[in-house]
């Protein structure tokens, strides 16, 4: 800013928006700024170096230090307050993790995507991540026998006011044993029924009450019921069951339907409506491995960074990426093609993919919601915005290649056998190879492709059964290896 000021004759609000613009690495705002710097600019009443005496090649020398100088750094004591904040926070990172996750967490409770990439993170540092609860949960998220408990007020549609309440009455007057009790004491404290369903959807009664189907099909009869009795007894109104005794009553206790709980999936889904994020799992749990080998790109890469103003991923470069399709939007082009708008998120967050006519068409049949799939594509990147992704190619998950590894103690176990095996391998026609394997002559043989299997469970079940278990492997491969 000084440079800008002393050599050029900036104001002090504009050698700031200088200042602004290498901060945030916008090498577009400072190739313009050259032009100023170096000749002035008469409507902003800037001299420039030259009328300032500077020789020109003087002052580009010096714009080229100071863009040179932007890429990446500090003033001192910038560099000294990082330095401490870095030494104090990878201490508290390894001698308390729990606690420092727990407070990252609520450092972005706000952002579902950054909350999601820090459960993650969690998982992988073996820290459980336990789900919101009425009767241990807070405000923010806390720390619970080695675990990180969900903070109540990541709900959606619940705020801050009621959260404390639930708070203020549990610590007053006991843990909370029921949906009915939980209700009939926070009654007319902003718990209504979009409330208990938040609540409910959330798993935050799971612990007091295992059926999550049986709360969503009966919380409004229950709510009712207890504005009922309220409604009565301002009214002064007795009833028998006023004079009945605990035993009497207990009997008349509200009665659950019998059905049976919702299936992980449906769980998961509830838990995706109300968090932003899934909690107790996710539905591409099983995935991890498969995602991991073939992506070069996650949600996250593609958001735009606060630093820097811009996400990690570049725009133009080629990016794969995977996971499930959450959305689709199809449109009609000026020239009556068809496109589409599809969300696919991974184990971190969503990415936008463009998908043009072209592609639409050959990958139509695969674009439906809840398809597990790879996409190949250029990243495109505008300023202040997510990274998007447009589509070059579609591979849903179970086309990615893999092999069927069978071993035989030696070449002469192969052959005694081979009738029977290929006879097995007749019932089970796909695109996956078999691949034979001689362990004492160590001969491997990959059959033809017109002996290629479908390799689901029951193939490999039945190998198993006949060949032994440690004899039989499923390798999947990379897609890039494939090609």
């Amino acid at each position: 800013m000084q440079i800008v000021r002393d050599l050029a004759g900036y104001s002090y609000g504009r050698s700031d928006l200088v200042r602004r613009a290498m901060a945030k690495k916008k090498e577009d705002v400072m190739i313009k700024e050259r032009q100023t710097f170096i000749y002035g600019n008469e409507k902003e009443g800037i001299p420039g170096c030259v009328k300032n005496g500077i020789p020109e090649d003087v002052a580009n020398h010096i714009f080229d230090e100071m863009l040179d100088f932007a890429k990446y750094a500090f003033n001192k004591s910038h560099a000294a307050a990082y330095a401490v904040v870095s030494y104090q926070t990878a201490y508290l990172k390894y001698h308390y993790p729990v606690e420092f996750m727990a407070a990252l967490m609520t450092s972005v409770i706000d952002n579902p995507g950054k909350v999601a990439q820090y459960i993650y993170s969690c998982r992988q540092m073996n820290i459980p991540i336990l789900p919101p609860d009425i009767n241990t949960g807070d405000v923010v998220f806390t720390v619970h026998d080695g675990a990180i408990r969900y903070a109540l007020s990541a709900i959606k549609g619940i705020g801050k006011p009621v959260i404390e309440a639930l708070v203020a009455e549990r610590e007053a007057n006991g843990p909370y044993t029921s949906l009915k009790n939980f209700a009939s004491r926070l009654s007319g404290k902003e718990v209504n029924k979009r409330t208990v369903e938040s609540f409910i959807k959330a798993g935050a009664f799971s612990n007091i009450h295992h059926n999550r189907r049986q709360l969503m099909m009966c919380y409004v009869q229950i709510l009712d019921q207890i504005a009922e009795e309220k409604k009565t007894n301002l009214t002064g109104q007795l009833s028998l069951f006023d004079f009945a005794d605990n035993r009497v009553r207990k009997e008349y206790e509200f009665n659950y339907p019998d059905v049976e709980e919702y299936s992980k999936e449906e769980l998961l889904a509830l838990e995706k409506e109300v968090l932003g994020i899934y909690v107790s799992g996710h539905p591409l749990d099983d995935y991890k491995e498969k995602i991991n080998k073939n992506v070069t790109g996650y949600s996250y890469d593609f958001i735009v960074d606060e630093e820097t103003g811009k996400p990690k991923v570049e725009d133009g470069s080629l990016k794969t990426i995977g996971g499930m399709i959450t959305s689709k939007t199809v449109k009609t082009t000026r020239h009556n093609g068809i496109m589409a708008f599809i969300t696919l998120e991974d184990l971190f967050g969503s990415i936008e993919v463009i998908v043009f006519p072209k592609d639409f068409e050959r990958y139509k049949s695969i674009l439906e919601i809840d398809n597990k799939v790879f996409i190949r594509g250029r990243v495109t990147v505008e300023e202040d915005k997510d990274a998007k992704l447009i589509c070059q190619e579609i591979i849903p998950f179970d086309a990615v290649p893999r092999e069927i590894w069978i071993r035989f103690p030696d070449l002469s176990g192969y052959m005694a056998n081979e009738k029977e095996l290929y006879k097995l391998l007749e019932d089970y026609e796909g695109d996956d190879t078999v691949v034979i394997y001689c362990q004492r002559e160590k001969i491997m043989k990959r059959l033809p492709k017109n002996m290629n299997v479908k390799a689901d469970t029951e193939l490999i079940s039945r190998l198993k059964t006949i060949f032994s278990e440690e004899n039989i492997r499923l390798v999947e491969k990379c897609l890039d290896s494939a090609k």
